[in-house]
């Protein structure tokens, strides 16, 4: 197969970079590799002479990091697999902006499974990945997250959000003033992505925002009353965490 996805390698680690190099001009024949690069700098200064349509950009490098990079080749059209050693809180923000990651150290499964992704995808709005990462990082809570509509993308503010409720392979995000979202991800995802954010998983069909909850109400498991007037089972398993989180004493049942 002709290699069709002009590629440039960016990470500090000389040992990442050959890693790389080696997986893709086995495994990813779809792709040219035109360039590495070691920092920051050298990066930017190679994306604006290369002009590649895709950069494997390791998140933390000298001189900056991958989103000083975004905003310094705003001007370049190209598509991104973010590289980052485990961190918990920067994959819930690169997933909360729909980016695609790869973890050190590298699997070959999940670089193979990025790169048909990126080579697939529509033309994503890289000012806005860039934007909401950044903001999520540097706020240190995911606050804004990007999902996918029929025609494009959305971004949504995390505080606007007071309850998420499952539906089959979609799910259904209830939103401040009466408004609803529909979104094609499973409720486990959200649960993952929110959980450390403020939200809780009340059942096993609900995921609650808790800065809206008002009440909660005596049953087997409860009922947990929004400031939206709407009501949510609580499952007896979530009983107690759903009261402790509320600030109910111990002599509450």
């Amino acid at each position: 197969m002709k290699p069709s996805i002009r590629a440039l390698i960016a990470d500090d680690e000389q040992s990442c970079r050959e890693t790389l190099r080696h997986y893709i001009s086995r495994y990813c024949n779809q792709i040219e590799l035109v360039g590495e690069a070691y920092d920051v700098r050298d990066c930017v200064m190679k994306i604006r002479a290369l002009k590649p349509e895709l950069v494997f950009l390791d998140v933390e490098m000298p001189f900056g990091n991958a989103f000083d990079v975004l905003e310094q080749t705003a001007g370049v059209l190209y598509k991104t697999i973010f590289v980052t050693a485990f961190s918990e809180y920067a994959m819930r923000a690169l997933n909360a902006s729909a980016s695609y990651y790869l973890l050190k150290p590298l699997n070959i499964d999940e670089l193979i499974r990025a790169v048909e992704k990126v080579q697939n995808q529509e033309e994503q709005p890289q000012e806005v990945q860039s934007g909401i990462i950044r903001e999520n990082l540097s706020s240190g809570k995911i606050r804004k997250i990007l999902i996918p509509t029929l025609s494009g993308f959305e971004v949504l503010k995390v505080d606007e959000i007071i309850r998420i409720s499952g539906n089959g392979n979609y799910t259904d995000l209830h939103l401040s003033g009466q408004r609803r979202k529909t979104v094609s991800r499973v409720l486990k995802y959200f649960d993952e992505l929110l959980q450390a954010d403020g939200f809780l998983r009340v059942h096993k069909s609900h995921l609650v925002n808790m800065d809206y909850a008002v009440a909660w109400h005596r049953g087997k498991g409860g009922f947990l009353e929004l400031s939206d007037g709407s009501e949510v089972e609580v499952s007896p398993q979530k009983k107690q965490d759903v009261l402790t989180r509320l600030g109910a004493g111990p002599g509450v049942s």
